[in-house]
């Protein structure tokens, strides 16, 4: 059976202090959850989270990571370097990293590469714009992409891979696909994995739902049959909420 997971993902926000305080709020109320909690913080929130996060139950994933071990990146963070300071989770491909910063297809299965490497556990984020799902090629999209991260990955890999369904449209908007539709979606990702690395492996894929998760939706999407939990925005940002969704 699957574990769930909930990881939160503070993108730009939250200074070492406020890192510090949250995770100290956080850590009493989730110390008793048999659910995996992840906290991905900015860079420079990173080393304070983890010697914050050390005798607890909370992991710390980073939001982005680049594919070289090292070289001329200038502004750019190796695994190599996130591993050296306790990272155990990365973010890659989140859709406003293929928004903004030109992030492809290409770039994610780099770095979901690199990322096991060195023994970093990725977080890989899939999902199609609100255009896309009305002209009905949301599952072409979703599957294509989920297809094209995992190219060349090893059974275990692919069964060490985090995937995160976060439809575009849902991010930040308060929009949120129905649980149905989220686990329908979900389900057809699995599909894919299956098509290529077999029904064994696809069913031991942790599969995350993102996109406006707050405490009052948690229960119902996490209880659907194949919804392993979720990547949370906005919510994650408040310690008591982040723990209510834990705690679903």
């Amino acid at each position: 059976m699957r574990k769930k997971v909930i990881a939160g993902n503070w993108k730009m926000n939250m200074l070492p202090n406020e890192a510090i305080k949250f995770i100290q709020d956080l850590t009493p109320l989730v110390k008793d959850t048999k659910n995996e909690v992840i906290i991905c913080a900015p860079y420079t929130d990173l080393f304070y989270t983890i010697l914050n996060a050390q005798d607890t139950n909370i992991k710390i994933g980073a939001q982005n990571m680049h594919f070289e071990e090292k070289g001329a990146y200038t502004g750019e963070v190796s695994g190599k370097m996130l591993k050296s300071i306790g990272v155990e989770y990365v973010i890659i491909g989140h859709s406003e990293r293929r928004q903004y910063f030109a992030e492809t297809d290409e770039t994610v299965n780099k770095k979901i590469k690199a990322a096991f490497e060195n023994d970093l556990k990725p977080i890989v984020c899939v999902g199609e714009t609100l255009e896309e799902r009305e002209k009905g090629i949301a599952f072409d999209v979703i599957t294509k992409q989920t297809r094209l991260a995992l190219d060349g990955l090893s059974n275990e890999q692919v069964k060490n891979t985090i995937i995160a369904y976060e439809p575009i449209w849902a991010i930040g908007t308060g929009k949120t696909a129905t649980a149905d539709d989220a686990n329908e979606s979900i389900k057809k990702i699995r599909e894919e994995i299956s098509k290529i690395y077999g029904k064994d492996i696809a069913e031991c894929v942790i599969i995350l739902y993102g996109g406006s998760v707050k405490s009052s939706n948690a229960k119902e999407l996490f209880n659907k049959s194949d919804i392993d939990g979720g990547l949370v925005g906005g919510a994650s940002l408040k310690a008591e909420e982040f723990a209510k969704i834990v705690n679903f």
